[in-house]
């Protein structure tokens, strides 16, 4: 870390020394008790509404968020924050709509509803599948754009430090996430956002500071905004270069809400401390609390991001950097904007500071890494390993199997991770290729919760046809966005569910359909005024910035 002075060190030391204390402190058991699955995976179901919403927040941001939305920044604009703004709405559709379900039922994990409304092979189905894109997409996006970053601030920036840092970034999860399980993961997501809240807000701030040689944060934003006026536009024109990526007025009604609401209501790690609250009031003030940071969180991940723009197309009254045109073309051609967020804590942020900064930063990563691991192991223990392999009805065995599968997933994430080198726009990368799959399980999801005629046949037809679907979509020479190409797969989908459960179903209801009265989605005061706040600050900030 050539980079880095002596107290960036003993700062980063401090981090690293107070988050495995803690960890491994809330993972202590009383002598001679052993955890039980439920302490392990859902911890012991005790989390208040603070800790659920700071640790969901801490899972959702990570890397991708920091080093691929901050790229994304200076490709496309404020308009990507549309991922961010519209997630902090699907929250409270969530919180509302889905959580009641799932708490009611019982759950430990997403696939085991599945069993409950459908049966026990499409719930292996989709296990497999999601351990699958937990290790191969997740874990080793996060772990490389992570490592990335780091060899970008503190390293050689040659990317001769990438894998060690991979398999330093994966050693410090696991030491803490291994053993204590999801307190361990839950308690210190609550120190990890603070950090990365602030760490986030320092390193904008700086860099707004110095954009322009008469510095302050106010002129520096004004700055920004008048020389980059076209990337503070939430809705792309049919004519923007970008429209592929996020599709005009097709973000807010159209394929958005597809992954939104596959990523927040049937993502294991990140609706599992939800699943761990001490009731359904507490995991949906939980989920609001999550909503209004989800509101802050385009200030600390694209503004830096359209800083970094500026400075590279250096318009006039903007600080001139020297090299700073080097730094970010790629050798064969095209910009590196992934190195965005990383390059201007190096250039800017000051010793001492920047120890916090690079803190902050690996509490965004290790964070999502335990996150994922958790649920990883959670999925495999719980709804393969436990109906297919397990001997002990007692279930004395399951804690020991879910800290091998994290040992196992880790492994496999570490040695994958350095593949993902040549990406130009990571997150967009990995919003797309998840993408394929993600609108077919939402639509099999959607119809087991809401009509109660849909049939497992009709499921399992629904799932493996939305696949080809999207391929068929994705390939076919027409541009269509991928955000409608997920839109259209999922109402395709829905539409053969349909059609398969009312030329299959042998009675008006389904015998496993989820009876849902009223009095089911019935909120408390507090999320009520919660959920009307956010959307009337999502209407001003969308009505300001269309």
């Amino acid at each position: 870390m050539e980079n880095f002075q002596l107290i960036d060190y003993l700062i980063f030391a401090a981090y690293g020394i107070l988050i495995l204390s803690v960890g491994l402190w809330v993972s202590r058991s009383k002598k001679g008790e052993k955890k039980s699955a439920e302490d392990y995976f859902l911890a012991k179901k005790s989390l208040p509404f603070w800790a659920i919403g700071a640790s969901l927040i801490a899972a959702n941001i990570s890397a991708e968020q920091f080093i691929g939305m901050s790229g994304s920044g200076f490709a496309i604009g404020l308009a990507i924050a549309s991922y961010e703004w519209m997630g902090a709405i699907t929250l409270i559709v969530v919180a509302k709509y889905f959580l009641p379900v799932f708490i009611r039922q019982e759950l430990f994990t997403i696939p085991e509803f599945i069993e409950k409304r459908f049966n026990t092979n499409l719930k292996t189905i989709l296990a497999v599948f999601w351990v699958a894109l937990f290790i191969f997409v997740n874990l080793t996006s996060v772990l490389f754009l992570g490592a990335k970053a780091l060899d970008t601030i503190a390293g050689t920036g040659d990317g001769s430090m990438i894998f060690p840092l991979i398999l330093g970034l994966a050693l410090f999860a696991a030491a803490y996430s291994i053993w204590g399980g999801l307190s361990a993961v839950a308690w210190t997501d609550v120190i990890q956002v603070i950090l990365l809240v602030a760490g986030g807000l320092i390193t904008t701030f700086i860099a707004l500071d110095q954009v322009t040689p008469a510095g302050g944060v106010l002129a520096g934003l004004d700055h920004v905004y008048q020389v980059a006026g076209d990337k503070f536009h939430m809705i792309l024109r049919r004519d923007h270069p970008e429209f592929l990526n996020l599709p005009g007025i097709g973000v807010i009604i159209g394929g958005m809400w597809v992954a939104n609401l596959y990523y927040f209501g049937f993502n294991q790690y990140i609706i599992q401390r939800a699943l761990a609250a001490k009731s359904l009031r507490e995991a949906q003030k939980g989920l609001a609390f999550a909503a209004f940071l989800k509101l802050l969180l385009p200030l600390l991940v694209v503004i830096p991001g359209i800083i970094a723009y500026v400075m590279y197309m250096q318009p006039e009254g903007t600080v001139v950097i020297d090299g700073v045109k080097t730094v970010f073309n790629r050798p064969g051609g095209g910009i590196n904007y992934d190195i965005s967020y990383p390059w201007l804590i190096k250039t800017f942020i000051p010793a001492g500071i920047k120890g916090l900064v690079v803190a902050a930063l690996a509490a965004a990563i290790v964070s999502s890494l335990a996150s994922m691991l958790n649920s990883t192991a959670t999925i495999f223990t719980m709804d393969i390993y436990k109906p297919y392999f397990s001997k002990r009805t007692d279930g004395s065995d399951l804690v020991l199997t879910g800290r091998i599968a994290v040992i196992a997933a880790l492994a496999i994430a570490v040695f994958v991770a350095p593949a993902l080198n040549t990406m130009p726009q990571m997150f967009q990368y990995i919003q797309e290729y998840t993408g394929v799959v993600s609108p077919g399980i939402l639509a099999v999801f959607l119809m087991g919760l809401f009509w109660k005629r849909a049939t497992t046949r009709a499921a399992i037809t629904g799932v493996l046809s939305s696949i080809p679907v999207a391929l068929l979509l994705k390939l076919l020479p027409l541009e269509m966005p991928f955000l409608d190409q997920m839109m259209y797969t999922c109402l395709i989908t829905i539409a053969i569910i349909v059609m398969v459960s009312l030329s299959t179903a042998k009675t008006d209801e389904d015998p496993k359909a989820i009876p849902l009265p009223r009095e089911t989605f019935k909120t408390g005061r507090n999320f009520n005024i919660a959920a009307y706040v956010i959307m009337l600050i999502l209407t001003v900030l969308y009505a300001a910035l269309w």
